[in-house]
């Protein structure tokens, strides 16, 4: 797998911050995947499906809040349990944040931490840019630039840290 320096450049912190959390908190997921609802059977349940093939444990709610618990605190909970977060930036995200949905409670948080990878996909960071100046200043992955599984596997090297805590693998260019 092949990463261009803005990618090295950008995920070094995120993968720092995953190797610590790892050390201090070893039961977390992996990643927390914050997505919109209406993307919830297509996309990001693809992202989903390709990341735990890779070996990542995805907190995501479609499978991770049982039926009759509180849907927000079980997010809150999702946020608290999670080293790294994704979010998957579409069409349907730009729709949701804008109009304050859940996904705009779920980016506040990730924002806040030095924890968070934008995933675009069938958009663009201008368009993200218009909704969420934040979020587009952070760089991430674009399936413009490579398939849903070659993020899925650039992801699962960046947080697999379980391994080898001592020697991280580190992106290479």
């Amino acid at each position: 797998m092949t990463y261009t320096p803005a990618e090295v450049r950008a995920l070094t912190p995120v993968r720092r911050t995953a190797e610590l959390r790892a050390l201090q908190k070893p039961d977390l997921c992996d990643v927390f995947l914050c997505h919109a609802w209406d993307d919830r059977r297509g996309a990001a349940t693809e992202l989903h499906d390709l990341l735990e093939a890779e070996g990542v444990s995805v907190w995501f709610s479609e499978k991770d809040i049982v039926l009759g618990q509180p849907f927000m605190r079980e997010i809150d909970r999702g946020l608290a349990r999670s080293r790294t977060g994704l979010v998957l930036v579409t069409p349907a995200l730009l729709q949701r944040v804008d109009s304050r949905g859940v996904s705009d409670k779920e980016l506040s948080e990730l924002l806040a931490r030095d924890l968070l990878i934008p995933v675009v996909h069938e958009t663009t960071y201008d368009e993200l840019r218009n909704v969420s100046p934040l979020l587009a200043s952070r760089n991430g992955l674009n399936t413009a630039d490579g398939s849903m599984a070659d993020i899925a596997t650039k992801i699962a090297e960046l947080v697999a840290v379980e391994d080898d805590l001592t020697a991280p693998p580190t992106p290479a260019n």
